[in-house]
């Protein structure tokens, strides 16, 4: 099949790059955003474990942003898609519920479910540390 702009094949690596540069930082911005609002979030009744406290809100924004920064700089990639495909699923689940406590809209989660499915399918790209098999 003929392509429109065959030229611009050279950039296909940098289309993982651009993936996981999105989903780190989308990643960073809910780690973000659930920093800012831990004491409100700690005080919400949440299925199964109840009401939590402000410190393990903080914990879990830590462990979203270090995610962020491993998808950003491209460390262990395929392994924190997994990771941010869970977190984006749980959270694409609960959205309507508790709206203070996730930042995004459904769709946003939508978005990032396919593009971590994308990472942990095709890999890193280009600049990365993970090295192919």
């Amino acid at each position: 099949m003929l392509m429109t702009f065959p030229e611009f094949l050279f950039l296909a690596p940098l289309v993982g790059t651009l993936l996981r540069l999105a989903v780190g930082l989308s990643l960073l911005y809910i780690a973000y955003v659930q920093f800012q609002r831990r004491d409100e979030i700690g005080n919400l009744s949440l299925p199964v474990v109840g009401s939590v406290g402000s410190g393990l809100i903080t914990v879990a924004a830590s462990l979203k942003g270090i995610v962020g920064l491993a998808l950003i700089i491209g460390y262990a990639t395929q392994l924190s898609a997994l990771f941010a495909l869970a977190l984006f699923l749980k959270q694409f689940i609960y959205a309507k519920r508790y709206p203070r406590a996730i930042p995004l809209c459904r769709v946003d989660y939508f978005y990032l479910i396919v593009m971590c499915v994308c990472l942990f399918l095709m890999g890193a790209g280009a600049f990365a540390f993970d090295l192919p098999l």
